[in-house]
C-alpha cells in the first residue's frame, strides 16, 4: 500500500479548485476586457465618468439684446 494514495475527498476538492480556478480566471479576464475597452474609449471620459463633463455639456452663449 503506497503512502501517497489519493484518498476520494482529494479528488473531490482538487476538482472544485480547479473549476473555482476557472471562474476566477473567466471573471479576471471579463474584468480586463472591460477596462481595455473603457481605456481605449478614453476620449469620452473626464475626471469621474458618473458627474456631468463640462467639455460635453453645450455652451451658454446670452441671446443677443434687441
Amino acid at each position: 500500500m503506497p503512502l501517497n494514495a489519493e484518498h476520494e475527498i482529494h479528488r473531490r476538492r482538487r476538482s472544485r479548485n480547479v473549476g473555482l480556478g476557472i471562474v476566477l480566471v473567466a471573471f479576471v479576464a471579463l474584468v480586463f476586457g472591460l477596462t481595455v475597452v473603457k481605456v481605449q474609449q478614453g476620449d469620452m471620459m473626464e475626471a469621474f465618468d458618473h458627474q456631468p463633463r463640462v467639455s460635453v455639456l453645450p455652451s451658454e452663449q446670452p441671446e443677443p439684446a434687441r
